[in-house]
């Protein structure tokens, strides 16, 4: 089992930047598939990026591709995400999110879930 808590949201203005960190609990972190999700006001929870155990594959949702960056450092249990040029529409609420079986984007193929941290883009 791992434990997950999201830190470094904040409230910003669009063009900025912003780097989330999240971190696990848990020897086992390197075995985990680590992704990011967030929920705006009103809508449901998308899949924002994710990446590999070890060789460092990653994944992006196509409207931040670009302007996001993941990374894991597994040798001190983090995973980062790494906002350049935010937007208003990046508004939500971040969540981190580990994930013991294949390389997924679908919320329903994680198991363990952090608390959120809040990310508002003021225009």
């Amino acid at each position: 089992q791992v434990q997950l808590v999201e830190s470094g949201g904040g409230s910003v203005q669009a063009g900025d930047s912003l780097r989330l960190s999240c971190a696990a609990s848990g020897r086992t972190f390197s075995q985990y598939i680590m992704g990011w999700f967030r929920q705006a006001p009103g809508k449901e929870r998308e899949f924002v990026a994710a990446i590999n155990r070890s060789d460092r594959t990653t994944y992006y949702t196509d409207s931040v591709k670009g302007r996001f960056t993941i990374s894991r450092d597994n040798a001190k249990n983090m995973v980062y995400l790494q906002m350049f040029s935010l937007k208003p529409e990046d508004t939500a609420v971040y969540y981190c999110a580990a994930d013991r079986g294949g390389f997924a984007t679908t919320i329903e193929q994680y198991d363990y879930w952090g608390q959120g941290t809040q990310v508002i883009v003021s225009s």
